[in-house]
C-alpha cells in the first residue's frame, strides 16, 4: 500500500472517530425538551413571542447562553453574525442578571432578535438546558435540531439549511 494512501485512509478514520464523538457529546448533553416547546406564549423582554408561529415560515435560532459562560463568548459573535444577515434569532440568557443587564450584554455583542431574559432559570429547568451554549433550532413549531457547547458558523448555517429541507 502506498504512503499516500495509508495518509488518505488515517486520516478518513480519524474524521469518522471525531464525527461519532461530536454526534454522541450531542446526544449526551443534548436537553430533554418538552413536546410544547413552542406552544406556550413567553415572555421576552420585547413582549410576548410565540415560537411557534414565529418559527412557520423559516427556521428559528433559539440561542440559549449565559454571561458567566466562557464558550458562550465565542459563539456569541456568530449568532450576532447570523442575526444580522437575516436568521431569525431568540436568545435566552439563563442566570444573567436583570434585563438591564442582559440588553447592555446583546447590545455590545451585536446580537439582534428576540431576548428572553430568564434571570431565575425557570425556563432552563423547564427545557432541561444542561450546557451552555444550547443552540436550538425550530422549525414550523418543530424542535428539528439541538446542539450544545462550542459550534462553528458553517455547522449552524447547515442546521438552519436543513431544517427547511428535511422538516
Amino acid at each position: 500500500m502506498s504512503r499516500l494512501t495509508r495518509v488518505v485512509r488515517e486520516v478518513a478514520m480519524l474524521a469518522l472517530i471525531a464525527t461519532a464523538i461530536m454526534f454522541g457529546m450531542d446526544w449526551l448533553r443534548a436537553p430533554q425538551l418538552p413536546d410544547n416547546l413552542a406552544q406556550p406564549p413567553l415572555s421576552a423582554m420585547q413582549g410576548e413571542v410565540d415560537l411557534a408561529q414565529l418559527s412557520q415560515q423559516s427556521p428559528v435560532l433559539v440561542y440559549v447562553w449565559a454571561s458567566w459562560c466562557g464558550v458562550c463568548k465565542l459563539t456569541t459573535s456568530t449568532v450576532a453574525s447570523l442575526s444580522r444577515n437575516g436568521t431569525q434569532v431568540v436568545s435566552v440568557a439563563l442566570r444573567s442578571g436583570n434585563d438591564a443587564r442582559v440588553a447592555t450584554w446583546l447590545e455590545k455583542k451585536g446580537v439582534q432578535g428576540i431576548a428572553i431574559n430568564d434571570e431565575s432559570g425557570v425556563l432552563g429547568q423547564r427545557w432541561q438546558i444542561n450546557a451552555t451554549p444550547t443552540f436550538m433550532v425550530l422549525y414550523k413549531g418543530r424542535v428539528v435540531s439541538t446542539t450544545s457547547g462550542w459550534t462553528s458558523s458553517p455547522g449552524l448555517k447547515l442546521r438552519l439549511w436543513w431544517a427547511t429541507k428535511y422538516a
